[in-house]
């Protein structure tokens, strides 16, 4: 039997394709456990007893296992430091500044990507849904903009390479554009984009992904987030 180094445990669309795309990168085989959430796999007990948050990503690895994207990928850039996921030197301060720009994808962004996309998840009047989405919306535009002038002078988050803080920029901006952010807003970033998803690792990770929509659709579990429209 084929040894890999770690379980996980995700769905397709999520932002569990990041740490997919890490994986990938990193070349060493792995196990993927698709979460079927229509089906409520992420609330039951075997699942809680792995996450519970009841979310994805979750990572089973030799040693335990890992939820938050951030937690994983930085697991994942120190213990293969080969991959190149992230810039990470040894010095205190610079990792800091790289880990800085990890959270502010996974802390400041993120959260604003589900209320843009899914607002009935923050609030359960749907009266208030067109609200949330609207606010939403601002807040992406002002946190977007200053990624958008750093990567008219860079093609990538942290200067002349990649690092995996660029497939979680392409997953958000994924998310956002295919519920109806408008992507002629920032070019720079819709071109970062398209960039991203040429990587290999990028396209192995979607191609799992797809075959994964395959699974759930033929199970009758696929799941499409209605988008709000302005």
């Amino acid at each position: 039997m084929t040894r890999t180094i770690a379980k996980l445990y995700f769905a397709p669309s999520t932002c569990a394709r990041v740490t997919l795309t890490a994986l990938e990168e990193i070349g060493q085989p792995f196990e993927t456990r698709l979460v079927a959430f229509m089906a409520g796999e992420h609330r039951s007990e075997e699942y809680l007893a792995i996450n519970p948050s009841g979310k994805v990503p979750a990572l089973k690895t030799e040693t335990g296992v890992l939820t938050q994207n951030g937690a994983i990928l930085l697991y994942l850039a120190q213990t293969y430091p080969d991959a190149g996921l992230l810039p990470l030197s040894g010095d205190p301060h610079a990792d800091a500044s790289v880990v800085s720009a990890l959270f502010r994808l996974s802390s400041d962004l993120h959260p604003l990507v589900t209320r843009f996309v899914i607002p009935g998840m923050i609030l359960s009047d749907p009266a208030a849904s067109p609200h949330v989405r609207m606010k939403a919306e601002e807040v992406l535009k002002l946190q977007l903009a200053p990624i958008a002038a750093q990567l008219a002078t860079q093609d990538w988050m942290m200067g002349d390479r990649w690092s995996i803080l660029d497939a979680y920029l392409a997953w958000i901006w994924f998310r956002i554009t295919g519920a109806g952010f408008e992507p002629a807003i920032f070019p720079t970033i819709a071109s970062h984009y398209d960039r991203a998803n040429e990587r290999p690792s990028a396209k192995a990770a979607l191609l799992r992904e797809a075959r994964a929509q395959e699974e759930l659709a033929a199970r009758g579990l696929a799941f499409v987030p209605p988008n709000i429209k302005k």
